[in-house]
């Protein structure tokens, strides 16, 4: 097919990997609800083809293509690249340590996009190498940290630099299920908000979902010295992720990983006289649902129309380091003990 032919209104996407976030999460849901997969979010969307996926195994692929009415299945990446097939953007839904491998035969499709689940590799060295190599080939690397797309935390973000709620003076946040799993996903919402934080204190490992990849309580700072603290869960007893933000004229926190916030302003106090205290506040629903089709419309305008991509491969990479030196910092305490 002609490059000429390419230029149409809809992208020709290739998923690899069919497992929950590829599509799993979204089959068998109302139509209505917001999608949390690849799959679900491309199609509501409406101005992308899933041309095609891979998957290793058959019954699970098949299932995949049942599912979302996708006509092409490979075994594997290397079959889709020797198909003859193009595709305009290629997500990367595969387990994390088939990334690397997956992102680097993605590259020789040329694509012009790549979304990428997170983390980006196992590896800071591949994925310092693959985020390189995507830019000397000017194809779009985005990461899923979907965060980036929350018009919630974006509106925070806003409204912080704003000083709308006063200066930041702690940040906690709790979480479970490995650092480079979900401790990424904090890390990289935490750049987003305070910018680079400098570690302070890391704790010891608690092997509570993954061998290789530990859930450490860390102790960083802020540029400006604000002190924040990731506080662990455990993945055993359930799923936590979330976010106390205490400034000066109140708290707010991220509640069920977006779902909810929870506001508390400052008011006085009628108890004690000429004290000041937070409110009981409000609880309200988030707008986290959502970030998965703001994700893929996004992608398709910074295709289309050279918009600015909200999460990349650099600031993915920012979070996968400051990860790999907590992981490193754990093991030495260990060994200390």
């Amino acid at each position: 097919m002609s490059a000429a032919s390419r230029d149409l209104t809809s992208l020709r996407v290739l998923i690899v990997g069919c497992g929950n976030i590829a599509g799993g999460f979204d089959q068998g849901r109302p139509s209505g609800y917001f999608p949390y997969s690849h799959a679900g979010a491309y199609t509501r969307d409406g101005r992308f083809d899933l041309a095609a996926c891979v998957e290793p195994d058959d019954k699970r692929r098949n299932g995949f293509l049942t599912a979302w009415g996708i006509h092409v299945g490979f075994h594997s990446i290397e079959e889709a690249l020797g198909s003859g097939n193009w595709f305009d953007v290629i997500s990367i839904c595969s387990p994390t340590d088939c990334h690397a491998h997956d992102l680097e035969t993605a590259l020789l499709l040329k694509p012009k996009l790549i979304f990428c689940e997170k983390p980006l590799t196992t590896s800071v060295v591949a994925s310092k190498r693959l985020v390189a190599e995507c830019a000397k080939m000017n194809i779009l690397l985005a990461v899923n940290y979907t965060r980036r797309w929350d018009a919630e935390v974006l509106k925070l973000q806003a409204d912080m630099k704003a000083g709308l709620w006063g200066q930041l003076r702690s940040v906690v946040g709790y979480y479970n299920k490995g650092i480079a799993n979900n401790g990424s996903h904090m890390l990289d919402l935490l750049h987003l908000l305070v910018g680079p934080m400098e570690i302070v204190k890391v704790g010891k490992p608690i092997d509570d979902f993954f061998a290789d990849d530990p859930t450490v309580m860390v102790w960083l700072k802020c540029p400006h010295g604000t002190p924040v603290l990731l506080a662990c869960g455990h993945a055993k007893d359930y799923a936590i992720f979330e976010l106390q933000l205490v400034f000066s004229r109140g708290m707010l926190t991220m509640e069920e990983g977006g779902l909810f916030w929870r506001e508390r302003r400052v008011m006085d106090s009628d108890t004690f006289k000429g004290y000041r205290m937070l409110e009981s506040g409000v609880r309200r629903a988030g707008q986290y649902p959502s970030a998965m089709l703001k994700a893929v419309d996004n992608i398709y305008r910074v295709i289309k129309q050279g918009d600015p991509l909200a999460s990349t491969g650099e600031s993915a990479l920012a979070a996968q380091c400051v990860c790999e030196q907590i992981k490193q910092d754990a093991r030495q305490n260990v060994q200390e003990i």
